[in-house]
């Protein structure tokens, strides 16, 4: 319907689907992408995918995904599948805030990451995953979604992986060479089946800003030298990717967000705090950024982007966390206060993240997924015509 809304990319998993990945995520004793280790497996994910890429077009959707029918979580499937890792459960997940705010939330264990040898982007399982949704999608446009390198970087720099005894990589230096290098082979393969745009997603950005009360980077004793040099060495492998896309022609979209696992967050800092660095440094050219509450703060942050005429961002004006319609009124305001920073014709509207992250998904049915995403569709229709 309307080429101005978008999603960011995963969907709501189908039931056939969802009892093999609830399988997956309880055993550590197979191998990506576990197509050996359950029988029927490989066949419902691609029948699914086909069915999830049909009904993305039968709504109207201009870029097509598979979904993430493919992964069990937004990140970590691709980092499973370089040469050079393994998975393992580990001794808790990742914490994310309960719904009230004030308890810590719990997510699935199977996020352990081992690197056994130096890491190697080359021969995907992603890229037959993108072939085989190129083949599905016709004429439409496609998008593939990984994860940012800074984001795995961050990640795997407080594990275990450096330094130690028997480690692959003696330091965080030699770590951000060889992940770097990973990403530039696989986008090079990626480019090379016939992509046209690559989305890195990342949830770190929050952590440098200094509103953030979740962030173990603010209070009195944090050497703030230290953040900043960390900030800029996230903003350096990513623009390093960036323009290696870039010259091979490819469109280097990003999604940024606070975190978005069964309709709950990760949690807060606001777009002001980090607009300078990376809003403004990072090369992409389209940004989607989370604005469905409170949490990012003043629209103000889209100064950054009045020098860079060329960039677009879709605003995550939406929320895929509810299972009801959300206010028009709110969107439609929101949207004529960000046009009067930034022209209309270079924004865009979607939900905040996707709708199912991780396997499980938020906390409605799909049935709910598809009456949101057609709301998303008719406010962009009514608001900017086309």
């Amino acid at each position: 319907m309307s080429k101005k809304f978008q999603t960011v990319g995963s969907l709501l998993r189908p039931a056939a689907l969802l009892k093999y990945k609830n399988q997956i995520e309880k055993k550590d004793n197979i191998t990506y992408p576990f197509y050996n280790d359950f029988e029927g497996y490989k066949q419902c994910e691609a029948e699914s995918t086909k069915d999830v890429a049909a009904k993305q077009i039968e709504h109207g959707l201009t870029v097509i995904t598979d979904g993430e029918y493919s992964k069990s979580m937004w990140h970590l499937d691709f980092v499973w599948g370089f040469h050079g890792v393994s998975r393992y459960i580990a001794e808790h997940g990742y914490f994310f805030r309960d719904k009230d705010e004030t308890r810590k939330y719990e997510t699935r264990r199977d996020i352990g990451l081992k690197i056994t040898e130096p890491l190697c982007g080359r021969n995907h399982h992603f890229i037959k995953i993108f072939e085989q949704l190129k083949s599905i999608a016709g004429d439409k446009e496609t998008k593939l979604c990984i994860p940012s390198p800074s984001h795995i970087f961050g990640e795997l720099l407080w594990s275990d992986n450096i330094g130690g005894n028997g480690s692959v990589y003696n330091n965080p230096q030699e770590l951000k060479a060889g992940l770097t290098q990973a990403f530039i082979e696989f986008a090079e393969e990626y480019a090379a089946s016939g992509g046209k745009i690559l989305q890195l997603d990342d949830c770190l950005w929050e952590l440098f800003a200094d509103d953030n009360p979740n962030s173990p980077y603010t209070g009195e004793h944090i050497n703030q030298d230290e953040v900043k040099a960390l900030a800029a060495e996230f903003i350096e492998i990513n623009n390093t990717v960036i323009d290696f896309g870039h010259s091979l022609g490819l469109a280097m979209w990003t999604h940024n967000c606070r975190g978005n696992y069964d309709s709950r967050n990760m949690g807060g800092g606001s777009y002001v705090k980090i607009a300078n660095l990376f809003l403004k440094q990072l090369k992409y050219d389209r940004f989607f950024l989370e604005w469905d509450d409170d949490r990012a703060g003043s629209l103000e942050a889209l100064k950054v982007f009045q020098d860079r005429p060329d960039t677009e961002i879709v605003l995550g004006l939406l929320s895929s966390k509810t299972n009801t319609l959300d206010d028009e009124a709110r969107v439609i305001r929101l949207l004529n206060e960000a046009s009067e920073i930034i022209p209309k014709d270079r924004l865009l509207l979607s939900h905040q993240c996707g709708f199912a992250s991780c396997d499980g998904g938020n906390e409605l049915t799909e049935e709910e997924q598809w009456a949101k995403i057609d709301q998303g569709q008719r406010i962009a229709q009514s608001y900017w015509g086309e």
